[in-house]
């Protein structure tokens, strides 16, 4: 699996990320963005990408490589599943289909070649 540092970011790296992004003010001893009203709980939450063991697995005996570009689909797809609703959906970016835990932010498993396949225990899809 191909993921560069700078995907998985330490929680100084996204505190700095946050504030280059938007003034910070502290309001009831929350963090939040004054652009977007997030919560720094709920920046990193939805900003983070994880990967189950299982999931690394995969990728590597499937033989895939995620650039930049795919990376920033892939947590694109997954906060616009936890914006609708979702717990447990199906995040197709380019031809590679993921289940991801939206609540842990974690891919549990990815499959690159789904002309065949079945996906079940899934509460949603989203197409990055």
């Amino acid at each position: 699996m191909n993921i560069s540092g700078n995907m998985m970011a330490s929680i100084e790296q996204m505190s700095d990320r946050i504030r280059s992004n938007a003034q910070v003010s502290q309001t009831n001893g929350a963090v939040e963005s004054t652009e977007s009203n997030l919560s720094f709980k709920d920046y990193i939450q939805s900003a983070s990408v994880k990967f189950s063991k299982h999931a690394n697995e995969r990728l590597n005996t499937r033989n895939i490589n995620l650039d930049n570009s795919q990376m920033e689909r892939l947590e694109k797809g997954m906060i616009k599943a936890r914006e609708k609703g979702m717990r447990d959906p199906l995040v197709m970016i380019d031809n590679i289909a993921f289940i991801v835990n939206i609540k842990s932010n974690t891919v549990v498993t990815a499959l690159g070649d789904v002309n065949e396949a079945v996906f079940t225990n899934i509460d949603g899809a989203v197409i990055s």
